[in-house]
């Protein structure tokens, strides 16, 4: 539950709707290479990862399996338009480790967001650092060389450095396979 209290901070919520939000919550242990959600369905779940780590991922016009972003420990498991909006997804979300999630349904989820108005107010919050995120990226794909990409990654987020395989790295930064592990060496002999 620990996890939950770092994940649910805002101003406004009591402890009478953190005690109503963590009670809607269950833990669900998953395996690596579990699939959360897969193209063409609509996410039932919202979820916050307390233990491992996920990858979203989408396949290209030509068939090529594209990192679309990590999830890990303490951040919102969900594909936001296929949960929001009730439509079919594109994207796939899978464990890259044996996961666990506090899980709550979307009827549930609504109700709670519904009764609740400082959980809408959190919920605006997160929306809104994760659209700056999401531009941010957006940004950083175009201006940013793919070294300096894979720098801000490994100084952000060393978690996924650490525990995603390359090739899932290097689809995120928009390079190869060659050219991360090009990269990779050079970083080593900077620092030497």
């Amino acid at each position: 539950m620990e996890v939950l209290k770092q994940a649910y901070q805002h101003p406004l919520l009591t402890t009478t709707d953190l005690d109503l939000i963590f009670a809607a919550h269950e833990r669900v242990d998953l395996s690596k290479g579990d699939y959360i959600l897969e193209k063409g369905q609509t996410l039932q779940t919202y979820a916050i990862l307390e233990e491992g780590l996920i990858r979203s991922f989408l396949y290209d016009y030509e068939g090529n399996e594209m990192t679309t972003g990590f999830i890990s420990k303490g951040e919102v498991v969900i594909e936001t338009a296929s949960f929001f909006q009730r439509i079919p997804t594109q994207e796939y979300l899978q464990c890259i480790t044996n996961c666990t999630v506090w899980s709550i349904g979307y009827q549930q989820f609504q109700q709670l967001f519904h009764q609740i108005p400082a959980f809408r107010e959190w919920g605006r919050a997160w929306l809104a650092y994760e659209l700056f995120l999401s531009k941010k990226r957006a940004t950083e794909m175009i201006t940013d060389p793919a070294k300096q990409r894979y720098l801000h990654l490994l100084e952000e987020r060393p978690e996924v450095v650490q525990q995603a395989p390359l090739k899932y790295i290097a689809t995120y930064l928009g390079i190869t396979d060659t050219s991360l592990s090009r990269i990779r060496k050079e970083i080593a002999c900077d620092r030497r």
